[in-house]
C-alpha cells in the first residue's frame, strides 16, 4: 500500500544531487514546472513590454501603461483562480505557467514601486499618491471583480444540470 508521503513526493524537499534517485526525482517532478513558469514568464514580459510601447509615459506624468498592466493582471489572476479551483480539473501545469508565469511576467510591482519613487518630485507628488493608491486600489478590486464575474459567468443552475 501506498502512502500518502510517497504519493506526495518527499516530506523534506531538499535533494541531494548526489543520489542519483533523487536526482532523477528532482527532473522528474521539477524541471516541467520550471519550464512552464519560465515560458510564461517571458510570454507575459513580451505582453508588458507590447502595452508599455502603446502607452509610453512622459517623466512626471502618471505611469498608465504599469497601472493598466497591474490592474488586468490582477483581474486576471482572480479569473485565473476561480475557474482552476471550482470550474475545470487543471493540468498540474496550468496554473505554474499562467499564474506564476504569465501573469508573474505580465503584473509588474517592482516598475510600480520604482515609477512611484520617481514621481515623488516637487510637482508630481500628487500624481505619485494618486498612482500608490490607485494601483493598490485598483489591483485589489480587480482580484475582487475577476473572481464575482468568474463565479457570476460560470455558475450552474440550483438542482443539477436540466436539459
Amino acid at each position: 500500500m501506498t502512502s500518502d508521503a510517497e504519493v506526495a513526493g518527499p516530506i523534506d524537499p531538499d535533494v541531494d544531487l548526489r543520489v542519483n534517485a533523487q536526482r532523477r526525482e528532482l527532473v522528474r517532478n521539477h524541471l516541467p514546472v520550471l519550464g512552464v513558469i519560465s515560458l510564461g514568464g517571458g510570454l507575459g514580459a513580451l505582453a508588458r513590454y507590447g502595452i508599455s510601447q502603446l502607452l509610453p509615459t512622459a517623466p512626471g506624468h502618471f505611469p498608465w501603461a504599469t497601472f493598466w498592466t497591474n490592474v488586468l493582471g490582477c483581474f486576471l489572476i482572480g479569473v485565473l483562480m476561480v475557474l482552476i479551483i471550482d470550474v475545470w480539473p487543471a493540468h498540474r501545469l496550468l496554473r505554474p505557467f499562467i499564474g506564476v508565469g504569465f501573469l508573474g511576467g505580465f503584473t509588474t510591482f517592482s516598475t510600480y514601486a520604482v515609477e512611484f519613487h520617481g514621481l515623488l518630485r516637487p510637482g508630481s507628488v500628487g500624481i505619485a499618491s494618486g498612482y500608490l493608491a490607485g494601483t493598490l486600489l485598483g489591483a485589489l478590486l480587480a482580484v475582487i471583480l475577476g473572481v464575482w464575474l468568474t463565479r457570476w459567468a460560470t455558475r450552474r443552475p440550483a438542482g443539477g444540470d436540466r436539459e
